[in-house]
């Protein structure tokens, strides 16, 4: 059993108006609400809103990772290792796309949204985008996404890991896509981005 991680999209001034002890059994319940019926088919995509009880939220289920956020760090490795093949604008631009999303690893910011725990058992976020960040990351994929197509041959010669989570180009790709796909709804919403880790 590994980390998993739960991507939502929300309405940034709601969570600040929630006070701030009462925030993290909010968005628990958006990512695993109470009333879901678990014998239902698995939603894949967008599902708003994420629950009945926040409303101001949507969380997103990735069709290519069964909620694991093993595929996510491979993803950011196989994009390390390809990294140095890639042309300077498809290199910039996607480490603009990927920093946020998948890149940042212990580095998160505290994000000021939690009161203080002096022994956390597990992280508290696996991302955090403010609105403010959203559209710079949108932009960094529409440059990217025209130049992609060109890493393919280098990627997997370099990065491809059969039978792994990400096992090649391909797979990076759709991974990437669907984070695009997260990124642009919620660019266009105006929202923020978090990841829990469940």
């Amino acid at each position: 059993m590994g980390l998993d991680i739960t991507v939502l999209g929300l309405d940034w001034a709601e969570l600040e108006r929630t006070p701030a002890a009462e925030r993290q059994d909010l968005l628990y319940e958006a990512a695993c609400p109470e009333d879901a019926a678990w014998d239902a088919e698995p939603a894949v995509g967008w599902v708003l809103p994420a629950s009945p009880k926040v409303p101001w939220s949507g969380r997103y289920e990735f069709r290519c990772t069964n909620g694991s956020y093993k595929p996510h760090f491979w993803a950011a490795e196989g994009w390390d290792t390809a990294r140095e093949f890639a042309g300077p604008a498809l290199r910039e631009s996607l480490d603009g796309f990927l920093f946020h999303l998948i890149g940042e690893g212990d580095d998160l910011p505290e994000s000021g949204l939690f009161p203080a725990d002096a022994t956390p058992w597990k992280p508290r976020l696996l991302l955090a985008c403010p609105p403010a960040l959203v559209p710079g990351i949108a932009a960094h994929w529409a440059r990217a996404e025209p130049l992609l197509e060109g890493l393919r041959e280098e990627y997997d010669r370099h990065a491809a890991d059969p039978g792994g989570r990400i096992e090649d180009f391909d797979a990076f790709t759709v991974l990437l896509r669907e984070w695009a796909v997260v990124v642009d709804e919620t660019a266009r919403r105006g929202w923020g981005l978090l990841g829990l880790p469940v």
